[in-house]
């Protein structure tokens, strides 16, 4: 089942995974034209045919040739394979930046090209890079999982409280782990790694108001605890008490393992989040409604089998107990309702700016809401077969032209009246 938990999780992890704009402008200026796109397919084939003359192994699956890509503002997962796909990549991105600093023709492209080398080739910008993707690798899995049009809200919510637990696991003990994991790739690029018990000297305040602290204290402070920090911040304001309590509430009916989840009190009160759907009187029948449905449904050969709440309905429908327990429908009805309804709105909105495009920018409402339906159900038109639209239009055309035939002779016989 869809969530609205998705587009919530998916905006909590892209608001921090933007914090870290280098990583744009590296892609745009790397892969901004095939040539580059070529040559930095070309450095890195050249590179992993010298770590294969060394040490490193070769095998089915190991060692493939890669790519940047440019991420994507709603996809977590598109921001975490780009820092991945950068870090393997650092050297080639190096080469062919260097390459674009020396031969690019633009005076823009050459700066710019030198102004983000040096950039990836200090320790500030790696520390960033192996954080930022220490924290979205944590998160991956819940985003992952979100995106899933089957996956179970209880079993969502219980990533989300790991991701939280995950977090604060490393914000409280993993600082020497990724010191100790940026050390060995500093060292394997020649980049200078600080002393860190050295003091830390800013190049954008003056010497005289600079703090006095140092290295170790001023990343780990101000950059390492401020990321996780943000992230925790966003989860928590994401999927707050509220949110947190209706999902839990609408897991409540779903039949999986002969209603394992389900919970009266719960049901209850999320029917009383909604008083324009459930009067007082309604939630007092829902009580009882609610008790009845629970052991007949567990008794019923019928409901055995069932394993989402789309299925649910489906099987109320077929053995005509959506009349029989009609407030437990209606529930069920907004269960199925809610997520989708707040996730297909979002989804559209995303969509437009795909569809709308600068080359189509005068199309009318009814031929754009035609085109984003297409667009967002792409997986339910795809099994719809071409052979099958061309008959439809066919079929179509000749209606149409025998209607006009018709109507003609009809408006030729009045006129022959007249």
């Amino acid at each position: 089942m869809d969530m609205t938990g998705q587009v919530i999780c998916e905006l909590t992890f892209v608001a921090v995974a933007k914090k870290h704009e280098d990583v744009a402008n590296i892609v745009t200026v790397v892969g901004g034209s095939c040539k580059r796109h070529d040559a930095l397919q070309n450095a890195q084939v050249a590179n992993l045919q010298k770590a294969l003359n060394g040490d490193l192994k070769s095998g089915r699956g190991l060692n493939q040739v890669t790519t940047l890509k440019r991420a994507g503002d709603t996809r977590c997962g598109s921001y975490y394979n780009t820092l991945l796909n950068l870090i393997v990549m650092f050297k080639s991105a190096i080469e062919v930046l260097g390459m674009i600093a020396s031969d690019d023709p633009s005076t823009n492209h050459k700066a710019q090209a030198r102004s983000i080398k040096k950039s990836m080739l200090s320790f500030k910008f790696v520390f960033s890079l192996h954080l930022v993707k220490n924290v979205m690798g944590i998160t991956n899995e819940l985003s992952i999982a979100l995106q899933k049009k089957t996956q179970d809200i209880v079993n969502a919510m219980a990533l989300v409280e790991m991701s939280k637990q995950r977090l604060q696991m490393i914000r409280d003990d993993g600082w020497d782990s990724l010191l100790a994991e940026v050390s060995s790739f500093c060292s394997n690029h020649n980049i200078p790694f600080p002393n860190m018990s050295e003091m830390f000297v800013s190049s954008d305040q003056p010497q005289r108001k600079a703090p006095q602290n140092t290295i170790s204290y001023c990343y780990r402070n101000e950059l390492f605890h401020t990321v996780i920090d943000l992230e925790l911040m966003e989860l928590n304001n994401r999927f707050t008490e509220a949110n947190t309590e209706l999902l839990l509430c609408m897991s409540c009916l779903n039949p999986r393992n002969s209603f394992f989840t389900f919970d009266r009190k719960k049901l209850i009160r999320l029917a009383e989040l909604y008083p324009c759907d459930f009067s007082k009187v309604d939630l007092m029948a829902l009580d009882i409604q609610l008790q009845n449905y629970i052991v007949d449904v567990k008794s019923n050969e019928n409901f055995s089998k069932l394993k989402r709440i789309g299925d649910l309905a489906i099987k109320l429908v077929e053995t005509d107990k959506h009349v029989v327990y009609r407030l437990v429908y209606l529930l069920v009805r907004l269960v199925l309702t809610l997520p989708i309804a707040t996730a297909t709105v979002e989804r559209s909105f995303l969509a437009m700016k795909y569809i709308k495009s600068n080359l189509r920018n005068r199309m009318g409402d009814q031929w754009m809401n035609d085109c984003l339906v297409t667009y967002i159900e792409s997986d339910v038109f795809d099994t719809v077969d071409n052979e099958d639209i061309m008959q439809r239009v066919v079929v179509s055309r000749d209606s149409i032209v025998q209607f006009l035939n018709t109507l003609g002779k009809i408006l030729g016989a009045a006129t022959d009246i007249n």
